[in-house]
């Protein structure tokens, strides 16, 4: 088997400009699903009733099942159910006509929120209560406590995880292609459909995705030094 030096060098550079859509949807993903997240985690250190059912159920799903299946379901239920909304409200929009991408934010946002809700209960209980006991004795509201005390230091303990979420997440992407999304992966698969080039596309795929993860362990190693060192000088 002989490989195409030029194919593969012209499809590393095509599959490089679909980056800005596995950033997109993986940023967007990480902002919705962190107040989703943390929402969770609080009803469930709070053992808040009815809410803390809610969320240990709902994270049981997405634990419990695949992200392709996941995507399948979004992909294929979510449209019809808003179509079939937008018809009765008798709005004359062509709900399929929404862009791919946004299916994909929602998807990977639904799931990634869950893993969030547990990574945040973890490292919130990692810290010790007697610090959000103090902090309420010097006159501190609770939601002052959580902010000022509590989350910093929460949030150093969480990076290292985070970290695994995000470059997990960044690889999830991968499989927007199933919804259509012109993500790296399928635009290599696109390129290399046309003369079957797969082994040469999916090398450049696999050199990408390394180096986009690799850059990403290294920004969160250098973000848990500095608040790593803030927290220790406060």
């Amino acid at each position: 088997m002989r490989l195409d030096p030029d194919f593969m060098l012209a499809t590393f550079i095509l599959s490089l400009k679909a980056l800005p859509t596995t950033f997109s949807i993986t940023i967007i993903a990480l902002l919705a699903a962190t107040p989703f997240g943390f929402f969770m985690a609080m009803c469930e250190i709070h053992r808040i009733r009815g809410l803390k059912q809610l969320s240990a159920l709902y994270i049981s799903f997405i634990r419990g099942t695949p992200i392709v299946l996941q995507i399948l379901i979004v992909y294929s239920l979510v449209p019809s159910l808003l179509n079939a909304f937008i018809i009765r409200m008798g709005w004359k929009i062509n709900i399929f006509d929404l862009n791919p991408i946004v299916y994909a934010c929602l998807v990977f946002a639904l799931n990634n929120a869950a893993l969030m809700a547990e990574l945040f209960r973890s490292a919130l209980l990692a810290v010790d209560k007697g610090q959000h006991e103090a902090a309420l004795s010097a006159g501190l509201s609770p939601a002052q406590s959580y902010i000022r005390i509590l989350i910093p230091q929460a949030l150093v303990s969480a990076l290292p995880n985070l970290c695994n979420l995000t470059i997990t997440l960044i690889k999830n992407t991968s499989l927007a292609f199933l919804m259509t999304v012109k993500d790296v992966t399928a635009t290599a698969k696109i390129a290399a459909s046309y003369g079957y080039n797969y082994v040469e596309a999916y090398l450049d795929i696999f050199v990408i995705y390394l180096a986009v993860c690799a850059l990403t362990q290294v920004l969160f190693t250098k973000l848990e030094q500095h608040f790593g060192r803030r927290i220790q000088l406060t």
